[in-house]
């Protein structure tokens, strides 16, 4: 299937992203997703959305993008691309958890 492409939820700066990419890899930086040829509306589209507007020119030039695991909502392999988007964060989104940092002063063992 040489044609795949991915929908990739991520949450930046405190809104969800949700885009469309014909490569999503692990990263060779550990912790990070790798997303290549971002997939925007084609410039025929009757109808322009301010957020994928937004996305375009954020992403204009940008060959190869690294998205930290943490970040990550979602990853889904679609047949058919739709509009790329920002949208607010809404509702109970869990991250995936960290590395653990004790308290300081805290030690293994101590109560």
């Amino acid at each position: 299937m040489a044609d795949k492409l991915f929908r990739v939820s991520f949450i930046n700066q405190g809104k969800v992203y949700e885009v469309y990419a014909r490569k999503v890899t692990q990263d060779v930086l550990f912790g990070f997703v790798t997303l290549e040829d971002l997939v925007f509306g084609t410039q025929t589209d009757l109808v322009v959305d301010p957020s994928e507007e937004r996305l375009k020119s954020e992403f204009a030039g940008v060959g190869r993008s690294h998205i930290p695991l943490h970040a990550l909502i979602r990853v889904d392999e679609v047949e058919h691309g739709g509009t790329a988007r920002i949208m607010p964060l809404e509702g109970n989104v869990t991250p995936f958890p960290g590395p653990y940092v004790p308290h300081p002063g805290s030690s293994p063992g101590r109560r």
